[in-house]
């Protein structure tokens, strides 16, 4: 009860300046990062050409190879809206955020803030190493740092934070995510409910990925609102790379 008060003040505060920064300035909305027709705004890091493609409107993943592709532009505060489906059991994704636009050598994925997007039947094919199954919540909306970014975990699981109510839905059912990034916090909503979280990132400004990582998914409806800025240093901000 007491991390829902605090992720509903969070989100309280975040709107509350929100809304007051629109009376002076252009109004805030969101825009998308998907455009339903084409790969515009994103690059690819260290996927094959046809790892990523669009049909009927949807952004498809093949999963194969395991990489990532970004946006062309970094991020630093914002709302993230995206909707995904997983194709396969137990299939694996997920999506990065304040994360480096490159991989580092002998990795397949990037230094960043990893928002997990795991199929449920995944914890039935990945038991435990006593034959247990690990508790299904934690299929989904894990959030973690990866590659040398650090957090404290809301609910913490060793470095890692778990959700802390499973409320994914299956392979071919979409699921959506809006993850509020504001400062070096992140909350997690899970279709329609926020369920995890973290703060005090080690970097809080860089590209948001998409991860292909052995199975098909679908991607649709990926829409950002900016907000404004914070005090964010060099050290907190991932290289920029040139997209050329």
């Amino acid at each position: 009860m007491r991390n829902h008060v605090k992720v509903l003040m969070f989100i309280t505060i975040v709107l509350f300046f929100a809304q007051n920064l629109t009376r002076a300035a252009e109004p805030m909305q969101f825009r998308d990062l998907f455009n339903g027709k084409d790969l515009s705004g994103w690059v690819n890091i260290n996927t094959d050409k046809d790892t990523w493609s669009v049909r009927d409107g949807l952004l498809v993943c093949t999963g194969h190879p395991i990489g990532v592709m970004r946006t062309d532009k970094q991020y630093e505060n914002f709302i993230l809206h995206i909707e995904w489906m997983h194709m396969e059991a137990g299939g694996n994704s997920g999506t990065f955020i304040w994360s480096e636009g490159t991989v580092p050598e002998g990795s397949r994925l990037p230094k960043g803030l990893e928002v997990q997007m795991l199929e449920l039947d995944w914890v039935n094919q990945h038991k435990n190493r006593d034959g247990t199954l690990p508790p299904i919540a934690y299929v989904h909306g894990e959030v973690f740092g990866a590659n040398g970014l650090e957090t404290v975990p809301d609910n913490p699981r060793g470095s890692r934070s778990k959700s802390i109510e499973n409320r994914c839905k299956g392979k071919g059912q979409w699921n959506t995510y809006d993850v509020v990034a504001v400062d070096g916090v992140v909350k997690l909503s899970v279709n329609g409910k926020f369920v995890n979280g973290i703060s005090k990132a080690s970097v809080k400004k860089g590209y948001i990925c998409l991860e292909s990582e052995g199975a098909e998914i679908h991607f649709r409806n990926i829409r950002i609102m900016e907000l404004p800025p914070g005090i964010t240093s060099p050290e907190q901000t991932a290289p920029i790379v040139d997209n050329k």
